[in-house]
């Protein structure tokens, strides 16, 4: 991908219009201080209307690095099990942001579980939503996208230790983000006591944790393999607390408490 990613999403989840996108986004972000450096941070990745409050709640609370590895699911089917791009540039309405080149094939070296692979991404929006928020507060930002199918414990570890290694080998601070939304499609009370199993795992920072949490109170979380990879990344690398920012579901916005979606804010120091 030596030219640009299209966006796949824009005037879905998030806005079309670069003048409308940055409005909403400066309606979405928080004037915090002081901020923090973190080692990774956990966020949803629905629309904006529904998750953007909790994306832009934790992405307030953060100095951003100039590299950031983004793992995110696959919603789509497409591609491999593990699937990452290595080169190129992503366009979000009003500009681009380009592939951290170096970082991302220090990674797909030091990982068999990954290849090199573009239609996994080409119509993702788990991580294309994350985007705008990232390029307005750090607008040298560079980035490697993650794509992950495969859920298991032993995959996902894998792929975090090579993200680990790559960001050990690195000569600046890479920030890791997983993108996840949190159980769906149940209702509001039966949603809020499912995610708070899997946001304690979190918290925790436990991935054996997180995926048997999921696994035995069957909670549909969609980025049970990226947040698995993460915590791995961020427990070879030493990091030893995790704040929850904010929670929410779909039903504190629509109003519809019978089939919700929840989304939570991690900040991971």
């Amino acid at each position: 991908m030596e030219g640009s990613r299209k966006p796949a999403v824009a005037g879905l989840f998030y806005p079309d219009r670069p003048e409308q996108m940055e409005a909403d986004l400066a309606g979405l972000l928080e004037d915090v201080q002081p901020k923090v450096a973190p080692r990774a941070l956990v966020v949803p990745h629905a629309g904006w209307i529904y998750s953007g409050k909790v994306a832009g709640a934790v992405y307030s609370r953060v100095e951003l690095p100039r590299l950031a590895v983004l793992l995110g699911p696959n919603h789509t089917g497409l591609g491999g099990w593990g699937s990452i791009v290595t080169r190129g540039r992503w366009a979000i309405p009003g500009g681009e942001i380009p592939i951290a080149a170096d970082l991302g094939r220090q990674i797909l070296a030091g990982c068999r579980e990954l290849q090199e692979d573009e239609s996994a991404h080409a119509r993702e929006h788990a991580l294309e939503v994350q985007l705008p928020f990232l390029r307005r507060l750090r607008p040298d930002i560079q980035f490697v996208p993650v794509a992950l199918m495969k859920t298991d414990l032993p995959f996902c570890e894998a792929v975090g230790r090579a993200v680990a290694a790559a960001v050990v080998a690195s000569a600046e601070p890479v920030l890791l983000i997983s993108s996840t939304d949190l159980n769906h499609y149940e209702s509001q009370t039966v949603s809020n006591r499912k995610d708070r199993l899997a946001i304690d795992a979190i918290l925790a920072l436990d991935p054996e944790r997180l995926q048997r949490t999921v696994r035995d109170h069957h909670i549909s979380m969609c980025g049970i393999a990226p947040t698995t990879a993460l915590l791995s990344a961020v427990r070879n690398l030493g990091a030893r607390r995790a704040e929850l920012v904010r929670y929410m579901t779909s039903g504190d916005v629509s109003g519809d408490y019978d089939r919700v979606v929840g989304y939570c804010g991690v900040i991971i120091q």
